[in-house]
């Protein structure tokens, strides 16, 4: 026998009798379904969910297909709601004027509360149907995969696995995102962590992506959207490489992490999950936004007796100072600048201040055409690309300071952030020029 297979007796003879075993075990035992069977199936599924060849573009067709659900079931009932709170500004101008309400107030609730808080709360369909899918995948264990097949490309490029847990968290909103950094061991690794973070494209910008997508995009708006996140994740990846490189030297710690099983979601822990992040983004919307939303009213209509939400206004003198800045990256109008500025203090702010400034009037247009009027494809993608880029917002801001307890780090954030916002969208924009698409 040793002659003949080049293996030892015993060995032959032990492999021969276990397999009897086991062919007689498997015709005569059955089991019920338990535990192993049930990791075993994970197992199977993880052999080419996380393969190292196909788990990135099986991750990235899942990033790709929530932007598909999310806009192809969301657009209808964004649109019902435009309709309903277009009705409901042209209904409450019409009563106060009936009443004999002064135009100062008439143009305050109309304009002001209904048209821009309005112009937030559209979306609502869109975050909710975003967050419906994403607590789908993590419920089901997959988001745990997600972390693990990232883990391995951000270890190529010198950056910590563990960083991509904030990051995920990132995309619902990046204050919490930051607080999670305390699960980093060491300081290299979460200043690193907190610098990028930002560039994870939380669902506050959300509103200005679906609104400028849907302005020049159309069908392929969910695409599109796709598109703005990944380059938020490639942006990270490539500052982290970056830092990592030039001001923070030293090899990234392992990664460790626990993958549970596959399980299918319930429709009721599913719709806790979504609840609970939705619900967040609407008491901003009721108290934040609110509050934002009457203080650009106020500048707009400021100095009394210039035309509300004019150039001469005070929100026009402000965003003509700073219009020339974004001029090489193709939206160099007031407005613009304007709405840039004040969603410094909360991003979902960039379509109120828009509708304030564009919706004058009690028969103000949607949005969108006036929007399609004032920039081009170009111009939008570049815009998208800025808002998604630049200064963090101001609650973002705090929670770099507070983790980082240093202004020289938070004043780099901020700065930094600025300047590769609107150097990415000059590139869009002049790029896409050159290419003939603008």
């Amino acid at each position: 026998m040793r002659e003949l297979t080049g293996e030892e007796p015993e060995i032959l003879l032990a492999d021969q009798r276990y397999g009897f075993i086991g062919g007689l075990v498997k015709e005569t035992v059955k089991r019920r379904t338990g535990v192993e069977q049930r990791l075993s199936l994970t197992d199977k599924i993880d052999r080419i969910v996380t393969n190292r060849y196909l788990g990135l573009p099986i991750f990235l067709f899942s990033m790709w297909a929530v932007f598909q659900f999310t806009f192809k079931l969301g657009d209808p009932m964004v649109g019902w709601i435009e309709t309903f709170f277009k009705w409901l500004g042209e209904v409450v101008g019409k009563g106060l004027s009936a009443i004999g309400a002064p135009e100062i107030i008439n143009s305050l609730i109309v304009d002001g509360i209904i048209g821009g808080v309005g112009a937030v709360l559209v979306f609502i369909p869109l975050i909710f149907l975003l967050f419906l899918a994403i607590s789908f995948l993590e419920d089901s264990g997959y988001m745990a995969r997600a972390a693990y097949i990232m883990d391995r490309f951000m270890h190529a490029l010198g950056l910590h696995g563990k960083s991509f847990m904030p990051m995920l968290i990132g995309f619902g909103c990046n204050v919490p995102a930051i607080l999670a950094t305390r699960t980093l061991e060491n300081k290299r690794d979460r200043l690193i962590t907190i610098l990028i973070n930002p560039l994870m494209s939380c669902t506050a910008r959300l509103p200005v992506y679906v609104l400028f997508a849907g302005a020049f995009f159309g069908a392929r708006q969910g695409l599109v959207v796709f598109s703005i996140y990944l380059l938020g994740i490639v942006l990270a990846i490539i500052m982290g490489k970056v830092f990592q490189t030039f001001l923070f030297k030293g090899e990234a710690a392992p990664f460790v992490m626990e993958l549970p099983p596959y399980r299918m979601p319930t429709l009721r822990g599913t719709l806790i999950h979504m609840w609970e992040r939705g619900s967040a983004f609407l008491r901003k919307a009721g108290t934040i936004i609110f509050s934002v939303v009457i203080l650009i009213w106020l500048l707009s209509v400021l100095p009394w007796g210039v035309e509300p939400g004019s150039k001469e206004s005070l929100i026009g003198h402000l965003g003509a100072i700073f219009a020339p800045v974004f001029a090489p990256a193709g939206f160099g109008t007031w407005e613009a600048a304007a709405a840039l500025i004040f969603g410094l203090l909360a991003k979902e702010v960039v379509v109120s201040t828009l509708g304030v400034i564009y919706g004058v009037g009690e028969e103000a247009e949607s949005l969108i055409p006036i929007i399609q009027q004032h920039w081009t494809p170009l111009s939008a993608y570049a815009f998208m690309a800025m808002c998604l880029i630049y200064i963090p917002c101001a609650a973002t801001i705090g929670a770099i300071k507070r983790e980082t307890n240093s202004w020289k780090w938070t004043a780099f954030a901020i700065g930094y952030s600025l300047i590769l916002g609107w150097l990415v969208a000059v590139i869009i924009y002049q790029g896409g020029r050159l290419l003939g698409l603008g």
